[in-house]
């Protein structure tokens, strides 16, 4: 039975020869040693002359001679000396022309010391002339290597394209048998890689789409926020396609030189049409494509070149050569109209944070190289991670194996993953910051009033831990991990959330009689919130129905003729101040009640905390059931298994904010 053999791998083609460009910088290399080589031996000659021969003053000479030491001078018409001794030495000395002293002439003539006069060089002038010289001899030198790089990198014709190299293209080109990236490696987005995918499949197969009539996109934009994989995307486009991948961020554009931001784009235009099909990635966008003109981000003269020229390659390629640009940027607000239009950028794909279920996927891409304890529980790592990238995904795990080394372990546990994310959120736990007794006792007050609001209110996230041990900035923290993932809240929802952020607050001054510091957080999450519901949500009675909206400008509008600063009077300035109020006090109101009605829940929670520093959701729930109270009808959650941190614990961020 015989087997057919395998094809090997392709032969490595032999290394191009040396062209004019290899050449050009040779020879500026050159150049460039023979310049250091020349001021060294400019300097370091008269150096070594001196060295070697020790100089005297007059009045040494003198004795010299008179002591019979001197064989031989030679004296030239600025009265320079240079003598011998009779064992072979030499020497030098200058003669005071101005004295005019005669006493050396005899001297010489007594002790029959042979003299020889000799005309001046000026070798010192000649040194100092050169020396002064050199920096223009350089600079001349300079632009005479510039030109012949620019000769060679235009074949001929001398530009800016070439000076340098300072015109051509940064852009790294990764060809079709380099990348390894694939779409099976990004994990969720399926919709995203669905949209992607269609440009490569235009790109290996363009007669499927001639055949219905279909144009393939010119252009798509990739939107979304820091973090969450658009660059990645790309790479696997590059992967998948198996065509040349031109990849280039948009700062790379702009220089200190006019026009070389524009010479740039066209270099890179003109290699991708030598590669085609091939696609173009341009990261960060924006910091090229900005508005033009007045009121705009941008106003730059050499940016709007740059710009203009970017807009003149994407309408001017012919699009059967199969050219795709891939762009990413995180403030479409900021990009110029005509990049929008159709015909340049076609389809816009937005790339927004993971919900839960491909969290749980991005999760589990990461720890595919990592051991882990049969406690740990991806389903609610991912709830407890709500507003969380891939990129802050990816770091909470790093964070994770490195709390596993601290402890002298390989394998990851779910502590480590709850000590992670209370690390990411709010910073490390400092074991010096150790609370004074009354200040100890006002946390455990001020987090029991956030935990027992939690638990009474319907619609608020559960309670999966309290805890009062300092971190960052925090001296406490209560942490809710969310049911499901949303993505619409209700009122309902709103006045809990208000309720929880006031209950610390609230606790304080029905248990301590006075409120803190402490709640300077609380206070401005509460005062957002209920701006948010006054101004964007039209959730007020008193201004009713209407919604402000963002202050942005939405991506591919003109905001010159919108004035800069709120879109309301003053007085509706006053209402909103007025409601915004209302909410707050309101939200406090609600938590006082609450509290008051479960006060022995309020102790027994606060005396709890105080012993044990750290308690879980479950120990919130029970206290209350044991005081009389009804936690609120919700759905059991699992039990916590990610967020109880080991001995000492971390204090977290509540809610992430979404």
């Amino acid at each position: 039975m015989s087997r057919t053999a395998r094809p090997g791998p392709p032969p490595t083609p032999p290394p191009p020869p040396p062209g004019p460009r290899h050449r050009a910088g040779l020879l500026g290399w050159l150049v460039t040693t023979a310049g250091v080589a020349g001021i060294v031996l400019l300097i370091v000659t008269p150096m070594l002359r001196t060295s070697q021969s020790a100089a005297l003053t007059y009045s040494e000479l003198l004795a010299k001679v008179d002591q019979n030491q001197v064989s031989a001078i030679t004296v030239d018409s600025a009265g320079a000396v240079n003598g011998s001794y009779r064992d072979g030495k030499s020497f030098t000395s200058q003669l005071p022309t101005a004295l005019a002293d005669p006493r050396l002439t005899t001297a010489l003539t007594a002790k029959n010391v042979a003299i020889t006069g000799e005309k001046s060089t000026g070798s010192g002038d000649v040194l100092t002339s050169l020396l002064g010289y050199l920096p223009i001899l350089l600079v001349f030198g300079l632009l005479w290597w510039a030109g012949r790089r620019a000769l060679a990198g235009t074949g001929g014709a001398a530009g800016l394209g070439g000076m340098g190299g300072f015109g051509r293209s940064k852009a790294r080109i990764i060809e079709a048998q380099r990348p390894t990236t694939r779409f099976a490696d990004v994990a969720g987005y399926e919709g995203v890689k669905q949209e992607i995918s269609e440009v490569v499949d235009f790109l290996r197969d363009p007669s499927r789409y001639a055949a219905a009539g279909a144009k393939g996109p010119r252009g798509v934009l990739m939107i979304g926020p820091p973090g969450t994989g658009k660059t990645l995307l790309a790479r696997a486009v590059a992967g998948e396609a198996s065509v040349p991948f031109l990849s280039i961020t948009g700062s790379a554009f702009v220089e200190m030189f006019v026009g070389v931001g524009a010479s740039r784009v066209r270099d890179l235009f003109s290699q991708a049409r030598d590669r085609a099909p091939s696609i173009i990635f341009i990261d960060e966008i924006d910091a090229v494509g900005s508005r033009r003109g007045p009121g705009g981000m941008g106003g730059h003269e050499e940016r709007e070149q740059t710009l203009n020229q970017l807009l003149a390659e994407m309408d001017g390629f012919d699009q059967s050569t199969g050219i795709v640009v891939l762009a990413a940027t995180n403030r479409p607000e900021t990009l110029d109209a005509a990049l929008l239009r159709p015909g340049r950028f076609d389809r816009q794909v937005a790339v927004p944070l993971p919900n839960q279920a491909e969290r749980a996927a991005i999760l589990a891409v990461h720890i595919d190289d990592k051991r882990l304890a049969p406690d740990v529980d991806l389903t609610v790592v991912a709830r407890g991670t709500p507003g969380f990238s891939g990129a802050d995904l990816a770091n909470l795990v790093n964070e994770a194996a490195i709390n596993a080394v601290r402890d002298s372990r390989t394998t990851l546990t779910a502590a480590d993953f709850g000590t992670a994310r209370d690390r990411v959120l709010l910073g490390r736990r400092d074991a010096s910051n150790a609370l004074l007794p009354e200040e100890r006792h006002s946390v455990a007050v001020h987090e029991s009033g956030h935990a027992l609001v939690a638990a009474l209110c319907e619609h608020a996230d559960p309670v999966a831990k309290v805890t009062i041990l300092p971190a960052g900035m925090a001296l406490g923290a209560t942490e809710q991990l969310p049911e499901a993932e949303r993505h619409l809240y209700s009122e309902a929802h709103l006045a809990d959330l208000l309720a929880v952020r006031l209950g610390g607050r609230a606790a304080e001054i029905l248990v301590l009689g006075q409120a803190s510091t402490g709640a300077a957080d609380d206070l401005a999450g509460a005062t957002a919130v209920a701006s948010k519901m006054v101004i964007e949500f039209g959730l007020s009675p008193a201004l009713g129905p209407i919604g402000y909206g963002h202050s942005s400008v939405p991506m591919g509008t003109d905001d010159r003729a919108e004035p800069p600063g709120r879109p309301y009077s003053e007085q509706t300035q006053r209402v909103v101040d007025e409601e915004i109020a209302r909410l707050v006090r309101e939200g406090e109101a609600r938590a006082l009640a609450l509290l008051r009605q479960h006060r022995e829940a309020l102790d027994r929670l606060a005396a709890r905390l105080q012993e044990e520093e750290t308690v879980d959701g479950s120990v919130v729930r029970a206290i209350l059931r044991d005081s009389g109270g009804h936690p609120a009808t919700r759905p059991e959650i699992p039990a916590h298994q990610g967020y109880l941190p080991a001995a000492g614990g971390l204090a977290t961020a509540r809610n992430r904010a979404r």
